[in-house]
């Protein structure tokens, strides 16, 4: 049985930083695993496409595929805009579809590496109240997984973990990031960090930047860190499990 192609579909952006920081993410996957093929398509703005990397593979004679959202929470464009470009693909192609890249105890790993690459060190866990800052979502599940690696990160040592969130249409509940800089000042935190759980830069992570003046870090978004790329490929492999055992069902 042939080994899945791995499709890497990213979100896109008009901002040059984000399909850098995905190209950048996708070479370390490749690094990792030399000898899986790794494509990378979008759902918007950026080239090439989703459809259009699923109309060459077929083109090509490729048979099977695992299409891995680069997504970190099961949201709208996870349930709806992915399947919809999967289930237009050419005919020939079978493909499954991973799940996203979230939650995982790797990437508190990386967002603790982000934090420490930022200037702290882990002898300041105890008196440093960190945001968790979200681009945010209206969708129930996505919302209820940012609070819980919220609640999960607070009892890694952390004075204080508060979510927060960059789009406009935050659920109620959750503070924009400045808000929740002051909240944890307020609760007497010695310093206050801000980490990104964001995957590349762009217009709603600048704005979680701007959000976090009053604080003492801001951690860079977790980009191509080397957690991330392991959480990508545990999730292929996953996929692909579940990708040959459906195979093997229907033979």
């Amino acid at each position: 049985m042939s080994t899945p192609v791995l499709l890497v579909i990213a979100h896109g952006s008009r901002d040059p930083r984000h399909a850098a920081t995905v190209h950048a993410l996708v070479r370390r996957v490749r690094a990792l695993r030399p000898g899986l093929r790794v494509e990378t398509g979008f759902l918007d703005f950026n080239i090439p496409s989703a459809r259009g990397v699923l109309e060459s593979l077929a083109a090509e004679g490729v048979r099977d595929v695992v299409a891995l959202p680069l997504l970190l929470t099961r949201a709208f464009h996870a349930k709806a805009d992915i399947p919809a470009v999967l289930q237009g693909a050419p005919q020939q192609l079978r493909i499954s579809q991973a799940d996203v890249l979230g939650p995982a105890p790797l990437l508190l790993r990386a967002l603790e590496r982000r934090l420490y690459e930022a200037g702290l060190t882990p002898a300041d866990k105890s008196s440093t109240g960190v945001v968790l800052a979200s681009a945010g979502s209206t969708d129930p599940e996505a919302i209820a997984v940012i609070a819980a690696i919220a609640r999960e990160w607070r009892h890694t040592g952390w004075c204080a973990v508060r979510p927060a969130f960059a789009s406009a249409g935050s659920p109620a509940g959750f503070a924009r990031t400045e808000d929740a800089v002051r909240e944890l000042r307020a609760l007497g935190c010695e310093r206050v960090a801000v980490a990104p759980y964001v995957l590349a830069p762009g217009f709603l992570p600048d704005r979680i930047a701007r959000g976090a003046a009053q604080a003492d870090v801001l951690a860079e978004v977790l980009g191509a860190a080397p957690e991330v790329a392991r959480v990508v490929l545990e999730r292929y492999d996953d996929g692909a499990s579940v990708h040959h055992a459906r195979l093997a069902a229907t033979a």
